[in-house]
């Protein structure tokens, strides 16, 4: 193996995706995890000039420790960590649901923080190592929809500066990306969608490949860490009392 290599959780569908393809296209080895997506996952890495696939339950805390301490044995030049695997269950401010917080949290928060210090344990990389936490553009401009999903991410959020502050190697870094609204959630009709991913001061669509290209940039390390960067369109500068997706329903 003479390419760099880079595990994106939740590689197989959406973000992750095009996450996935970004870093295959500038000549990296992709791992793909994938959750339950085990079909798509195994049909984009036999697009790509070289990827693998990982399967593991992100609630399971034991299960993710192993899968890093494996790549980590075998990958002697694992560079980075794309933490974009995610669930976004919708519930109410209201009412908070016992069930639907704790898996929130386990997989938006906790998998990510654990994965991330498993990773910058034991990955070998030449020149550093990366992580980039993908969190939202809630942790600026939250709405008091999908509540246990805007803590997790809030949550998640606090990890990249805390994380970043007991880094051991100066050359490593750790990072997030805050996307805003990018694809279709939900239940959402195409006009739907139209309408709500242009609620942003420059009143236009942000494409999943501008992500892509933001994680691809931060695996470079010119930033110092603890960064974040919004790829949002200036949404998280709007003051906005419900989620787009309502909004435009309004």
């Amino acid at each position: 193996m003479t390419r760099p290599a880079v595990l994106v959780t939740g590689g197989a569908k959406r973000i992750g995706a095009a996450i996935v393809r970004r870093f295959a296209e500038a000549g990296w080895h992709v791992v793909i995890h994938h959750g339950r997506s085990a079909d798509a996952a195994e049909a984009l890495a036999t697009r790509l000039p070289s990827a693998e696939t990982v399967s593991c339950d992100l609630a399971d805390p034991a299960a993710s420790i192993a899968m890093v301490d494996e790549l980590a044995q075998r990958l002697s030049d694992w560079r980075v960590l794309v933490n974009c695997a995610g669930i976004f269950p919708l519930d109410s401010v209201a009412a908070l649901d016992p069930a639907v917080f704790t898996r929130a949290m386990a997989v938006n928060a906790a998998a990510p923080a654990i994965l991330a210090q498993r990773f910058l344990a034991h990955a070998r990389a030449q020149g550093g190592r990366r992580v980039v936490q993908v969190t939202d553009q809630k942790i600026a401009n939250p709405n008091p929809d999908f509540f246990s999903y805007t803590m997790s991410k809030h949550a998640l959020a606090a990890t990249v500066p805390m994380l970043s502050m007991a880094l051991d190697n100066a050359a490593d870094r750790v990072y997030a990306i805050a996307p805003g609204a990018i694809l279709a959630s939900h239940d959402q009709a195409e006009d739907e969608t139209e309408r709500s991913h242009r609620m942003n001061l420059l009143q236009r669509k942000t494409g999943a490949g501008e992500i892509a290209d933001a994680a691809l940039f931060l695996s470079q390390g010119w930033l110092a860490s603890g960064e974040t960067l919004y790829v949002d369109s200036g949404q998280h500068l709007l003051r906005q009392p419900r989620d787009v997706l309502f909004l435009a329903r309004e």
